[in-house]
């Protein structure tokens, strides 16, 4: 009897020290889990302060833009003018941007402006601006308007002056690295092709696509100038 009774305590024993075991390792695994459930929580909730605060800081570049370029990025006609953003082609935006960084393009406040941006920071920026459409700010001599139609479409054979349209198609909208010039201010085309060669610089290890235009801005006199930056100017 003696041992029987000795057996069953033993039993019982060992029972109690497979439940606590049980009951351990059960611990375990839920403190592992609420530490993994409180891990993701926290990385889920890092990633969103991070998607706010890029959301917020693009945001907040994009508004600077426009306190320059103008609200809905139509450009500025001061003394000064500020160019059209509205609906310009990206590749474009970001090859000037870099243009300002490598100091190819000369201008002390975009060179400030670019250094500082990302290189996916630039291309959410000229993204946004390409889907702006804002309407022309117009205010360009209408008497020109006609000879610069003609000068866009045609060119000027007897000087061997191609046309605009060939590069910045018929509808002035540019593609790829090719700029918009539709509705762009008349002032701006007039002062950056009067002064090409203080306005678009090259940098002879990466030259870029501004260099087409050096002779073409050369062969351009001042009459013919103001026409077609009075044609493209209206254009939407």
């Amino acid at each position: 009897m003696m041992n029987l009774g000795l057996r069953r305590i033993r039993t019982t024993a060992r029972c109690i020290e497979a439940h606590t075991v049980v009951r351990i390792i059960g611990l375990r695994l839920a403190l592992s889990l609420v530490v993994v459930t409180v891990v993701f929580l926290a990385t889920s909730r890092a990633k969103d302060l991070d998607g706010a605060v890029l959301k917020q800081s693009l945001e907040g570049k994009i508004r600077y833009c426009k306190d320059c370029h103008g609200l809905s990025a139509q450009g500025y006609p001061g003394f000064y003018p500020i160019p059209r953003l509205a609906g310009q082609q990206p590749e474009y935006l970001k090859n000037q941007l870099r243009a300002f960084v490598e100091r190819s393009r000369p201008n002390p406040i975009m060179s400030n402006v670019a250094h500082v941006l990302k290189p996916a920071t630039i291309a959410t920026i000229a993204t946004h601006f390409q889907h702006l459409n804002a309407n022309p700010i117009g205010g360009a001599p209408k008497r020109l308007v006609a000879a610069g139609r003609s000068i866009f479409e045609n060119g000027v054979p007897e000087d061997n002056i191609a046309a605009c349209a060939a590069c910045h198609g018929a509808d002035a909208t540019g593609h790829g690295e090719i700029p918009r010039l539709a509705g762009q201010l008349y002032p701006y085309v007039v002062k950056t092709l009067l002064n090409w060669p203080k306005e678009r610089g090259q940098n002879p290890a990466n030259p870029d696509t501004s260099f087409i235009m050096k002779p073409i801005a050369h062969s351009l006199n001042k009459n013919q100038i103001e026409a077609v930056a009075a044609y493209v100017s209206y254009l939407r």
